[in-house]
């Protein structure tokens, strides 16, 4: 067997033409579009590099070096590729035949060290008031969604909102793919694994969560829901564990239930749409919402609680807070805040017998 060491020595001369950008703290993302065009983003803006590989069989060696790495075949009749760099930057390739014109790489940076709430109020991705607030509602064992478009900033917040978990509790985190930096004391991470070439071994999210729901949570965490693992989530909060995260892509708030609602169909479990509809405004209780702006800036938009279903068996949410666009600065960056809008969440006496806020405090 080849040391581990000698394997990440090799991979990184396959890949030389972006071992800079791999070495850069500034760059989030690297998309490789081809041998001959090698986009880098910072700061949420997109430039194109003068980075290149050879031709198109050095590019498809350096891919299936890193499939030889994380023991994944990649071939023509298997040509996508999810793997992930010794560092822990997630990589998803497509080859052909699924894609015509030559190989496409998008590798995710993710920072080496989890960005804190403080960090987040540096950036004015949120203010020390909406913190507050997220806080008690973690403290509350409220279970929350972070909900957001791709690269705006969900599995950075999810990390944020773990450091409000009490000292003591034991939280068992599933991903598909390592990404998940929680700032927690007793964390048991689960990683989802693919079939190998002969179709065994996989293990799904879904069976990670059946098997965390025997291993004595004290709060589940799940990295991404994507399908069918939905439902367990769901009725795992319904019967009793509360303080549940976990994130989704979706644009607004009621969109995130919505994608809940329709992931929660892909089970092989058939429920009645109104039931269904019943369990996932009993399940959620409140949904922070996260976008990257067109400045580039990465933030919460919304924070919102969901409130339960209206006469109509349609969802009903109360936003607590929402972010407002005032301007743009002569750089070219926004102007916005983040507002209360005056509403009150239903646990507020619970967070003011938890000393979390006091009891006169005015949440506008």
């Amino acid at each position: 067997m080849i040391p581990r060491e000698v394997y990440e020595r090799t991979l990184r001369q396959f890949f030389a033409p972006i071992v800079p950008f791999l070495d850069d703290s500034s760059v989030s993302e690297i998309m490789i579009n081809g041998p001959s065009e090698i986009i880098i983003e910072r700061k949420g803006k997109l430039s194109a590099t003068d980075a290149r590989f050879l031709d198109e069989d050095e590019l498809l060696a350096a891919i299936r070096h890193l499939g030889q790495f994380v023991g994944r075949n990649v071939s023509r009749e298997r040509p996508i590729l999810e793997a992930r760099f010794p560092d822990g930057s997630r990589v998803e390739a497509v080859l052909p035949p699924a894609s015509p014109d030559g190989p496409h790489v998008a590798i995710r940076r993710f920072a080496k060290e989890s960005l804190t709430v403080d960090r987040l109020i540096e950036f004015g991705a949120l203010t020390h008031e909406a913190a507050a607030l997220l806080e008690g509602l973690v403290a509350c064992k409220q279970n929350i969604i972070v909900a957001g478009g791709t690269g705006s900033g969900k599995t950075s917040m999810l990390n944020a909102l773990s450091a409000f978990i009490g000292h003591g509790e034991r939280v068992v985190a599933i991903e598909d793919a390592r990404e998940l930096q929680l700032q927690s004391d007793h964390v048991v991470q689960f990683e989802a694994q693919a079939a190998d070439a002969t179709g065994r071994g996989k293990v799904s999210i879904r069976d990670l969560f059946q098997a965390t729901l025997r291993l004595r949570p004290d709060r589940i965490v799940v990295g991404e829901i994507r399908g069918g693992e939905a439902l367990e989530l769901i009725q795992a909060m319904t019967s009793g564990h509360g303080g549940c995260m976990s994130t989704v892509h979706a644009t607004y708030p009621k969109d995130t239930l919505s994608r809940l609602e329709t992931m929660a169909l892909m089970s092989d479990v058939e429920l009645p749409m109104r039931a269904l509809r019943s369990q996932v405004a009993s399940a959620i209780d409140f949904i922070v919402q996260t976008a990257r702006l067109s400045d580039g800036s990465r933030g919460i938009t919304h924070i919102a609680e969901v409130v339960g279903l209206d006469e109509n068996n349609k969802y009903e949410i109360c936003e607590l807070y929402r972010r407002t666009i005032h301007g743009t600065k002569d750089d070219g960056r926004l102007m916005t805040s983040l507002d209360p809008t005056g509403a009150r969440p239903q646990c507020w006496e619970q967070m003011v017998a938890l000393g979390m806020i006091s009891g006169g405090e005015r949440h506008e």
